[in-house]
Formats: structure tokens, sequence, C-alpha cells
């Protein structure tokens, strides 16, 4: 499974009140691909700094809509729970990307985290790709210390 990496400012934005994962009707995610790659330093989600891959066949702008399946603590960690996202690709194809990047667009497109493939992928007509989350780990956790 691939890691993921959360941006160096989430934690702040959490605790300033800059993600709501609790309101899973309002908080709205999203997972964008590109091959541009992140830092730890990037804050917002944009076209201008995060293009979509070329050739962008059946690419929903923005990327695709992630919605929470719960937000939840426990004995200190918080886990926040989101569905397997896939993306499908039509005639041209999908690529090349290396990069997943969960944002907030109910948080003006704040980044929370990437994940880093390793290599470009190129989706062909018909393939598809799985941003599989572990429901029992969680998309994201934080823990107390």
């Amino acid at each position: 499974m691939v890691a993921f990496s959360k941006v160096d400012v989430f934690s702040f934005d959490l605790g300033t009140g800059g993600h709501n994962f609790t309101n899973t009707a309002s908080a709205a995610l999203k997972l964008a691909l590109t091959n541009t790659a992140p830092t730890a330093a990037a804050t917002v989600w944009s076209t201008g700094s995060f293009p979509a891959p070329a050739a962008a066949n059946n690419y929903t702008a923005g990327g695709n809509a992630v919605a929470i399946t719960s937000f939840t603590q426990a004995s200190g960690v918080s886990k926040l729970v989101l569905p397997d996202s896939v993306f499908t690709a039509t005639a041209g194809g999908i690529g090349p990307f290396q990069y997943v990047i969960l944002y907030n667009t109910s948080a003006s497109n704040k980044i929370i985290g990437y994940y880093n493939y390793g290599s470009a992928v190129t989706l062909a007509d018909t393939e598809t790709f799985t941003v599989d989350f572990d429901p029992s780990l969680g998309a994201l956790t934080i823990t107390a210390t």
C-alpha cells in the first residue's frame, strides 16, 4: 500500500478550524491526479500548481469527489474513513500522473496530503485506477501523544 504524506500546514489548519470532518454533509473532499510533485510545504490545491494529467478523458475537473464515511475518535486516535475512489479512462486515456492529492473543497481547497505512486501511471481506454483506502486504518489517523 502506498503511504499517505500529510502536508506541514494540515495540523495547523485542523487546529484553527480549517477542516471540519465531523460534518459529513458539508465536508467536501476530492482526490486530484497530477504528475507535479507536491511538497510538505504545499497548502492549497489548484490546477495552476498541480495540473491535471494530459488527455484527461473521463477525468472530472478537480478530481473525484470523496464522501466522508466517518470521522471518529477512540483512545486518543482520530480516524478519517473514506470509501475507495476509482478513476476510469475513456478513449485517449488519462495520464501520466504519479501523485494523488487529497484536498478539502469546503475549506478553500486546502491540501490534506498526498500519495506518491513512485512512478508515472498512464491509463488506456477502459483501464481503471483505484485509490484504495483501508477501512480499518482509515485514510488518515491522528494520534494524541
